[in-house]
């Protein structure tokens, strides 16, 4: 019986014993969890929809689901994202017994366009941090993440998660941990030194502690929101979109793309792509080399513009003697 439009549809207990394994056995994290829980929710809605559960699904039935899903004007991405979750989830129901067979594992990944970071320019950068004005501790605070998202090129993840032990201003390093756990170790420098120094000073971090720390572990975080505790991925965010709509930079700025230009503009003035590697902390360089890839981009478009004789021959379609 088909689902009334618009109905919750609760996940199958197969759905939850796949979520289950991803968890127990594969480690999934519960962001990640959340992902795929609202992608099979989706996906389960739709089979509802059409009167069908999870043992009646053959491969036509997951091609029509691309095909729904491309036709609601989901980005490539997007669809290809959908797709794994339901790919997983089918492989792990034939696997385990639930069903005979694995109906989604011909069903052929729609192709996602492999995009170069937006990075800013650099005067788009020094326009951001300058749209922060004041001297007034909240001031220097999201000057200093600024600085430091944009100057050390961290995840948002590890700029929250930095606490007072991770900093050496004396050495001007930080220790960052990155994904899965790994730490590395961060050179700050030049105005994101100065920054940090004016956060942490008694006119900066000092006046936004409380009286009683309301969290074990909020005594030594680096960024504090108003409240006195650790500052929240989501709370540096809007910090983020907030003076980036200040300055006119809108939608395109997020906290990682301040990550994106740093590598961008390390690159531009010739940084070692190892360099940047270790910096941002990527397992392999292949991952860090797209940036050589907008480097290589922009200094293409540079050199079209100021090259007298590249945007076009003399003479050119005349014929030769």
């Amino acid at each position: 019986m088909a689902a009334e439009p618009g109905a919750r549809v609760e996940l199958p207990i197969e759905a939850e014993e796949f979520l289950s394994w991803m968890l127990a056995e594969k480690g999934r994290s519960a962001n990640t969890l959340s992902a795929y829980r609202r992608d099979l929710r989706t996906y389960a809605a739709w089979l509802a929809g059409r009167g069908m559960e999870l043992a009646d699904v053959r491969a036509e039935t997951v091609e029509d689901y691309v095909a729904h899903l491309r036709g609601e004007g989901r980005a490539p991405a997007s669809v290809a994202r959908a797709l794994v979750v339901v790919r997983c989830l089918h492989r792990f129901l034939s696997q385990e017994g639930f069903l005979h067979g694995d109906p989604a594992s011909g069903v052929e990944a729609p192709r996602v366009p492999s995009g170069l970071p937006k990075a800013l320019t650099e005067d788009e950068v020094a326009s951001l941090i300058s749209a922060v004005v004041g001297s007034d501790a909240v001031a220097r605070r999201d000057r200093a993440m600024l600085e430091v998202l944009y100057g050390a090129g961290l995840r948002i993840s590890e700029l929250v998660r930095l606490s007072l032990p991770d900093l050496d201003l004396d050495t001007g390093v930080l220790r960052a941990l990155g994904k899965g756990g790994r730490e590395r170790v961060v050179p700050v420098a030049g105005l994101a030194l100065d920054a940090l120094a004016a956060w942490l000073s008694p006119s900066g971090r000092d006046v936004l502690v409380p009286e009683r720390w309301a969290r074990r572990g909020d005594a030594l975080a680096v960024f504090l929101n108003a409240r006195g505790g650790r500052l929240s991925r989501q709370g540096a965010w809007g910090i983020v979109r907030r003076h980036g709509n200040r300055c006119g930079l809108g939608e395109r700025l997020t906290p990682h793309v301040l990550r994106h230009s740093c590598a961008t503009h390390m690159l531009d003035h010739g940084a070692d792509i190892r360099v940047v590697q270790e910096l941002l902390g990527h397992a392999s360089v292949s991952t860090t080399q797209v940036y050589t890839l907008v480097s290589t981009e922009r200094l293409r478009q540079v050199y079209e513009r100021a090259h007298p004789r590249a945007r076009g021959r003399p003479g050119a379609g005349q014929p030769l003697l």
